[in-house]
């Protein structure tokens, strides 16, 4: 029999057991984890380097990172933020740096230093860590309290045996364990409904002349995900050229990879984005903004000067704006400019092409990639039937949720972490206060 037991042996799990069992030492604590490691998550973030948190110390505008979970998250960030995570590690001789982008990391550079500071702190305030242990069912006890079965495969396979499971009672529970599948069924057999799951975090799969053999350029850039997503493109005059709607804006660095398009811009369309692109069957067409601060019209305007000050010029050599070496060289070849022809010979044809491809250049995106190791997951418990003061249940008493597990995901840069610390603490607070 336990006070408290917690599924899921993550950074949501973790950080919910260590406050738990600092302010009620008295309660029997333990964490369920249904495979042989813990904390698999921490481990590969930030490319090994754990992405801790986020500079960002004001609750306003640290919502602003969340596509699901803005409104919600308000009021536990106005309890538990940034600088209070920053504290708790360092209370634990853990400092963290931050960054130019403003993302935290442990000084050491080393997601282990935040692996072995969550096992040495179980491990000195009593929490059990199970491992091998996979929920396969929960229920309300016949008294009160719950009833959680779980299995152990590998213990089974070594015995030669079906299966080997064990029961185990606890008067509270915590869910934390993102984005299960097996998991959510439990919790809508026990009455709670979920946003379907959707990937989050991704990038762009594109094939495209434009960007071929160009992979490692990076710039400043604004991308549309166009309305009309399907619709043949029909070139029309600049002039009397309507722009296409979109239904999603970025602006930020977009970085050209070996597969398409990544970086940060790429990114926050993928979280904003998830559920549609999802629905598209990550099959749609974007538009570039390689020069955020001109329009087409006003970069034609530009071309027409440079030609009669640089007539003598390649229109390939003369770089005339400020984009990366190479990407102006694809983007010039695509203008329909030959690699020796000048500024003098160039038509104004070739020169609006020109413009308009660093400026309102469209690609296709026929599928996504996941951002590195770390995956995130839009969907989970719905929203409405959590109470963001305690993060428990309003559908089962004594049952609450921390991390990834509720509908609430955020762009990369410590975010979808800052979730997991504040519910994780409100949770041990409100479990603190029972009788």
């Amino acid at each position: 029999m336990f006070d408290v037991l917690i599924i899921g042996g993550g950074a949501a799990g973790f950080y919910s057991a260590i406050h738990i069992a600092e302010a009620r030492p008295d309660l029997k604590v333990a964490i369920l984890e249904r495979g042989k490691e813990v904390l698999g998550k921490v481990k590969v973030s930030g490319g090994g380097r754990c992405n801790v948190t986020h500079a960002e110390f004001d609750p306003g505008e640290l919502v602003k990172n969340y596509p699901r979970g803005e409104k919600e998250l308000l009021g536990p960030f106005h309890t538990y933020c940034s600088g209070d995570t920053m504290a708790f590690f360092e209370k634990r001789n853990i400092p963290l740096k931050i960054e130019s982008d403003g993302r935290m990391f442990p000084v050491s550079d080393s997601s282990q230093t935040i692996i072995d500071c969550f096992l040495s702190e179980a491990d000195r305030l009593g929490v059990r860590v199970l491992r091998h242990s996979a929920v396969v069912d929960i229920r309300r006890g016949k008294n009160s309290g719950q009833e959680i079965s779980t299995k152990d495969e590998e213990q089974a396979m070594f015995w030669e045996v079906e299966s080997i499971k064990h029961i185990y009672h606890s008067k509270i529970i915590v869910v934390a364990t993102g984005s299960n599948p097996k998991i959510w069924k439990l919790l809508q057999k026990l009455g709670h409904s979920l946003e379907p799951a959707v990937p989050s975090l991704f990038t762009f799969n594109i094939k495209d002349e434009r960007i071929d053999g160009i992979q490692g350029v990076s710039t400043f850039a604004i991308i549309d995900v166009l309305e009309q997503t399907f619709k043949p493109k029909i070139t029309i005059k600049l002039q009397s050229q309507e722009s296409e709607k979109s239904v999603l804006t970025s602006e930020g660095p977009l970085l050209i990879t070996h597969w398409g398009m990544s970086g940060p811009a790429i990114l926050k369309l993928s979280a904003w984005g998830a559920k549609l692109l999802n629905n598209l069957n990550y099959r749609f067409r974007i538009r570039v903004n390689w020069l955020p601060e001109y329009s087409a019209e006003g970069l034609l305007g530009l071309f027409m000067k440079i030609k009669e000050v640089e007539a003598k010029k390649t229109v390939l050599r003369t770089k005339a704006v400020d984009v990366p070496r190479r990407l102006w060289t694809n983007l010039v070849k695509a203008s329909g400019i030959d690699k020796a022809e000048k500024w003098a010979d160039v038509t104004k044809i070739q020169l609006e092409n020109l413009a308009q491809e660093l400026t309102q250049g469209e690609f296709l995106v026929d599928g996504k990639s996941t951002f590195k190791e770390e995956f995130v997951t839009a969907g989970g418990i719905n929203l409405k039937e959590i109470d963001f003061k305690t993060f428990e249940s309003k559908i089962l008493p004594d049952v609450f949720f921390a991390g990834e597990v509720i509908d609430v995901d955020a762009i990369t840069g410590g975010f979808n972490f800052q979730n997991a610390w504040t519910g994780g603490y409100i949770v041990a607070q409100a479990i603190a206060a029972r009788n």
